[in-house]
């Protein structure tokens, strides 16, 4: 059997030189390196990550989009993205594919799904597998959005797989948070959980075109309503607004919520917010790491397969058998 050639040292450098000047191969080479698992690429990510840090670029608009099955959120990023290019803007955009748990294979298919805005010179689109962790999603997304920003993207939007937790978790790292939806004749609500309505921004019904144009208006209302009863009296009301990605109708509305809601937030709330996210970020990298640990340690890999087959044999418990990896990993004796 050939044997396999040691990887090739990242030179950080030229690849730190390469982001900041806005080379389009040397940003998909950075996010690639801190999306990788592999331990030298850790160390590489964590050094290119504190230069790009120091680039002293203004903060991008960062928002957040998700939305239930099929409300279309690709197509109205690709008519939003190219809006905000036509106007002078540089977007980068983060696709959050799911992953698959058992194999790690993600269908990836964002990029032809934005045939215009994948080819404009002044966009960046990154399909991301999710890896079948959050954890992984807080990673490389968070660390990606440092990347895009040090190339003077100006507005990173980032698109959630649309199911469970990851909404959650890319609402904490974006300072806006946009929830796309469709009207649902007869019962307009049905299928929008409660927790997203508590943590969404600006919502947008989607497909407001047509004959469908009098049920997004309805739906809306009736969203707006929902909204006054979950979040009473906050700070921020989010708008509920309707648009149509297919023919652009109130997209550009849609942006104008978003830069309302960043005003809302102002320069000290934002710093504030965005100091929160970087905390939190913090932790969820020490939590990344200590997996990483857990599962390269020799000690654990010694007990692996007795535990393993312990706990399917029903002789052992989970909580015991978590105690006793965790023992292992420790260096301990149960």
């Amino acid at each position: 059997m050939r044997a396999q050639r040691a990887s090739k040292p990242v030179d950080v450098p030229a690849l730190v030189a390469g982001v900041r000047a806005g080379q389009r191969a040397a940003v998909a080479r950075a996010i690639t390196l801190v999306e990788s698992s592999r331990p030298e690429h850790r160390v590489a990510a964590r050094e290119l990550l504190t230069e790009l840090a120091a680039t002293g670029r203004p903060m991008a608009t960062r928002v957040g989009i998700s939305g239930v099955p099929g409300v279309g959120k690709s197509t109205f990023i690709e008519a939003l993205g190219t809006r905000l290019t036509g106007s002078g803007h540089r977007v980068g955009v983060l696709a959050v594919d799911p992953s698959s748990v058992r194999t790690g294979g993600s269908v990836l298919g964002d990029k032809t799904r934005m045939a215009t805005l994948s080819v404009d010179p002044d966009a960046f689109i990154r399909p991301s597998p999710s890896a079948g962790t959050l954890g992984g999603v807080a990673r490389a997304t968070s660390q990606a959005m440092l990347v895009l920003e040090a190339a003077a993207y100006d507005v990173v939007l980032v698109e959630t797989v649309g199911v469970g937790q990851s909404e959650v978790t890319v609402a904490g790292m974006v300072d806006t948070f946009l929830f796309l939806t469709l009207a649902r004749t007869g019962d307009q609500l049905q299928g929008i959980k409660k927790g997203i309505l508590e943590i969404a921004d600006v919502v947008a019904v989607n497909k407001a075109d047509g004959e469908h144009e009098t049920d997004a208006r309805v739906a809306a209302r009736e969203l707006s309503g929902a909204l006054r009863m979950v979040r009473g009296h906050a700070e921020w009301a989010p708008p509920v607004v309707t648009c149509s990605a297919l023919t652009g109708a109130g997209v550009d509305d849609v942006w104008q919520r978003v830069g309302a809601h960043r005003e809302h937030l102002g320069v000290d709330g934002l710093a504030h917010k965005r100091a929160g996210q970087q905390l939190e970020f913090t932790w969820s990298l020490v939590r990344d790491e200590l997996d990483q640990r857990l599962r390269s340690s020799p000690g654990v890999a010694a007990v692996r397969d007795d535990v393993r087959r312990a706990v399917l044999s029903g002789e052992l418990p989970a909580p015991l058998a978590a105690d006793r990896l965790l023992a292992a990993y420790d260096g301990r004796t149960t």
